[in-house]
């Protein structure tokens, strides 16, 4: 029987120098260039960010989501946690190590559908980090519900023609390209009439009417757009997979990209957690330090027992991925999507009390964060659906019993100790009579 959670030491001493790389030259960025992780680079950013991703490949280390035949180290998905989990804490962290959503995902979909000419035209150069890229899917009408969908892709000779409008299409006021989810036959379910394509950005008809920001966000930032899409026109091997078969494209970007949120909140809330035990320790109030109130301990308590569970979570759902396989996983990584924004919000709102009013200001990151765990809630699908769709996929674990008694209760059980032990039960004083099991 193999249970282990130790880390073999090659790869902590790559864990420890990740760190202390994070710390000392990643962070520093998040101050020096705050809001700019997702813009092309200039010349001064440049000179900077190129010299710190040329040290993560020289490590090893550079777009560790992906295999060695895409440029990536085949880490594997334990191994990627514990990364992220380091580079959760930085907003510049993803992007110095190639590993910023959503590119991750789109990556993933490119190498796994996209046929050679399309991963030598989209994915080298997102891989090589000079790039980004959108996934343009939800609508302004109808969410993240494939059902309600009216982006259409027609046929047109040898071509297809988009018509339609996306919402929340994150990074598209910066991207190279975008990948889009139209519908292609609205006669059948969407599950068979979705599908994905490969957008240029500098089509005719891309049309980006919009770009809304989280609040607080620097107005510098791409943020989440609103795309309009008249009429665009692509060949036929603009399609990323087969025709009908968007769907399927899009649940195994949003799988990968769901379980790379949840890695890097553990980050995120631990960076937190910090923040809260300092300031804590570092401030007095009514003649001793707040690290002394029995609230403030009870909130750091709080706060690392949902995180430690949480933590530990994130890395069984990595563990049966590297294991058995990502469907394996299926079910914990849909429980993760409900956990990761309650778990963010819960210790973020702690850590801005324990701060006080300096804590909701803009002078330190905390609003920030808490942002990111309402955000997360709405990402990659609403969490109330999740929830739905997770309880349904439990439920088929089980079967309906008798609606009178449960299988627990005890007039029940009674009778089947009875018919597996006969006279015996009656002999035995501790037996209750229990209540009768018929009318």
């Amino acid at each position: 029987m193999a249970w282990d959670f130790s880390t073999d030491p090659d790869f902590q001493e790559k864990l420890d120098w990740i760190r202390t790389f994070v710390q000392q030259e990643v962070e520093p960025l998040d101050t020096l260039f705050p809001g700019c992780e997702y813009l092309p680079l200039d010349d001064e950013r440049r000179k900077i960010v190129d010299p710190l991703k040329q040290r993560v490949r020289d490590q090893g280390l550079w777009a560790a989501h992906l295999g060695p035949e895409l440029g990536g180290q085949g880490f594997g998905a334990v191994k990627l946690t514990l990364i992220n989990e380091i580079l959760g804490r930085t907003d510049w962290g993803p992007i110095i190590f190639g590993t910023q959503a959503p590119d991750t995902g789109n990556a993933e979909i490119l190498a796994r559908f996209g046929t050679e000419a399309q991963r030598d035209r989209y994915l080298a150069p997102l891989l090589a980090g000079e790039v980004f890229s959108c996934f343009s899917m939800t609508e302004p009408q109808g969410g993240a519900d494939p059902g309600v969908f009216t982006t259409r892709a027609k046929r047109d000779g040898d071509d297809w023609i988009i018509t339609g409008s996306k919402y929340w299409s994150s990074n598209a006021a910066v991207a190279s390209f975008f990948i889009v989810v139209a519908i292609t036959n609205p006669d059948v379910p969407v599950h068979r009439g979705a599908t994905t394509f490969l957008v240029p950005a500098e089509s005719e008809g891309v049309v980006i009417e919009a770009s809304h920001h989280l609040f607080g966000a620097h107005r510098h930032e791409p943020g989440h757009s609103l795309v309009r899409y008249e009429r665009v026109r692509v060949p036929a091997d603009a399609m990323l997979g087969t025709e009908g078969a968007g769907f399927e494209v899009a649940q195994s970007r949003l799988a990968g990209g769901r379980l790379h949120h949840a890695m890097r909140s553990i980050g995120v809330a631990q960076k937190a957690i910090d923040m809260m035990a300092e300031r804590a320790l570092s401030r007095e109030t009514k003649g001793s330090s707040l690290a002394d109130k029995q609230l403030v301990q009870a909130a750091i308590a709080d706060s690392y027992t949902e995180l430690m569970p949480f933590r530990l979570a994130v890395l069984h759902a990595a563990w049966l991925i590297d294991e058995h396989g990502e469907h394996a996983a299926r079910t914990d990584i849909g429980a993760l999507k409900v956990l990761t924004p309650k778990v963010l919000q819960s210790i973020t709102l702690r850590a801005i009390q324990i701060h006080g009013g300096l804590g909701a200001t803009e002078q330190l990151p905390l609003v920030d964060m808490l942002m990111t765990g309402i955000a997360l809630g709405l990402a990659d699908g609403p969490t109330d659906v999740h929830k739905m769709n997770l309880a349904r996929g439990l439920l088929k674990r089980y079967k309906a019993d008798d609606p009178m008694w449960p299988s627990q209760f005890l007039g029940r059980k009674i009778e089947a100790a009875r018919i597996k032990y006969g006279d015996l039960v009656d002999a035995v004083p501790a037996v209750p009579a229990g209540p009768p099991t018929g009318p």
